[in-house]
């Protein structure tokens, strides 16, 4: 099978040399798709971002770790391209970045996108605003090119800031975001990055999987359109989702040290890459931080640290753990939890959130062609 794989290589790659002066032609990775040789092809060669096999076959998105906090990458917009750095965000569905429109303090030490300075931008007369758990932002939609990883998207849709309140997005070091959730949330009814990249056969599966390093070390990405199966050695589980709308599951409880601490008739939870801790209903927070023995502030003894418990949710019918070196926050002499109460209320009720205190623990795959979340435990 390796060899008729290898002969199916050369005899496409040859393909591809000789109309290259002619045509763009479908990429390898297409035509691996559609002989049924892509899945065989990435199980015998892992992708690895240090040598990039094949980089026409996987499009990785390197993130820099800004002190276990927050994840960005960098993106380009326009015609010559613009670059902005990005959350890529799968709490959320829009792509904005700042404009030279923008009045408010946030923008000025920012990456500003100007649509003169780009052959390729078509502006509109509708307008955006979306409001997150920290942050707002008001502004104009436009269609560009946008490039992510070494993907060109023609005519995405996005936002351009007018104004962009408070002092969140003045302090954060990233310039923008982009959604990777459902286009059913996404503001003003607009197309989300990675639902042009399936709909325009860019990437060669309908998923994306995020990696994030821990201790603020570099080697996050975001991979598109692949599994990297050098980090699912453990093995994966996969989740259904429960809403098509952010990357929501059933959660069926949640225990600490082996007893039930809250969630016990079960609750909604999302996984998301663009929150930085680990978020529960403000009615709960309480709750929690007693079943760990911490004060109403969260704070705990630095010194506990080595007897305390490891956190587990359970999620459909499997264990998730996170062990305290990854809940507790060290720093200024003192340690306290990294949970914060938040209310996100749905139709099914009120919303945990697995943010990225969680996910550094998982290899996480979000999966569009099957409405599904993977979970491949990395220690």
């Amino acid at each position: 099978m390796k060899l008729l794989l290898l002969l199916a290589l050369v005899a496409l790659a040859q393909c591809r040399i000789s109309r290259v002066s002619l045509w763009r032609g479908k990429s390898l990775r297409q035509s691996l798709k559609e002989r049924g040789l892509l899945e065989l092809y990435l199980q015998q060669h892992p992708y690895n971002p240090a040598t990039k096999y094949f980089p026409s076959l996987l499009s990785s998105e390197p993130l820099q770790n800004y002190m276990d906090n927050e994840y960005f990458g960098t993106i380009s917009i326009g015609t010559p391209g613009q670059d902005f750095t990005v959350i890529f965000d799968t709490g959320s569905s829009n792509l904005w970045v700042p404009s030279i429109y923008c009045t408010s303090q946030a923008c000025s030490n920012h990456n500003r996108f100007n649509p003169a300075a780009s052959s390729t931008f078509v502006g509109t007369n509708y307008s955006v605003s979306i409001a997150y758990g920290t942050g707002s932002m008001t502004g104009v939609l436009g269609y560009d090119t946008v490039t992510v990883a070494d993907i060109k998207v023609l005519n995405q849709i996005f936002g351009l800031t007018e104004t962009e309140p408070g002092d969140f997005f003045y302090y954060s070091p990233f310039d923008g975001i982009l959604g990777l959730a459902f286009p059913s949330i996404a503001s003003s009814g607009a197309t989300p990055v990675f639902d042009n990249m399936m709909a325009e056969n860019l990437v060669s599966r309908d998923l994306f999987s995020v990696y994030l390093s821990s201790n603020g070390a570099s080697g996050s990405f975001v991979l598109f359109g692949a599994i990297d199966y050098s980090y699912t050695q453990n093995g994966i589980s996969w989740i259904p989702l429960s809403a098509e709308t952010y990357w929501q599951v059933t959660m069926d409880s949640v225990y600490v040290g082996g007893q039930p601490a809250a969630c016990l008739q079960g609750c909604q939870a999302i996984v998301d890459t663009g929150t930085s801790l680990l978020v529960v209903p403000n009615n709960i927070l309480g709750t929690i931080f007693a079943s760990f023995g911490a004060n109403s502030n969260g704070q705990i003894s630095c010194s506990a640290l080595s007897s305390l418990p490891d956190l587990v949710y359970y999620i459909n019918n499997q264990a998730f753990s996170v062990p305290p070196s990854a809940y507790v926050l060290e720093g200024n002499g003192y340690c306290s939890l990294a949970f914060q109460g938040m209310d996100v209320p749905t139709e099914a009720g009120e919303l945990w959130i697995l943010g990225d205190v969680f996910i550094r623990q998982y290899y996480t795959i979000f999966d569009r062609a099957n409405n599904r979340v993977g979970l491949a435990p990395l220690n």
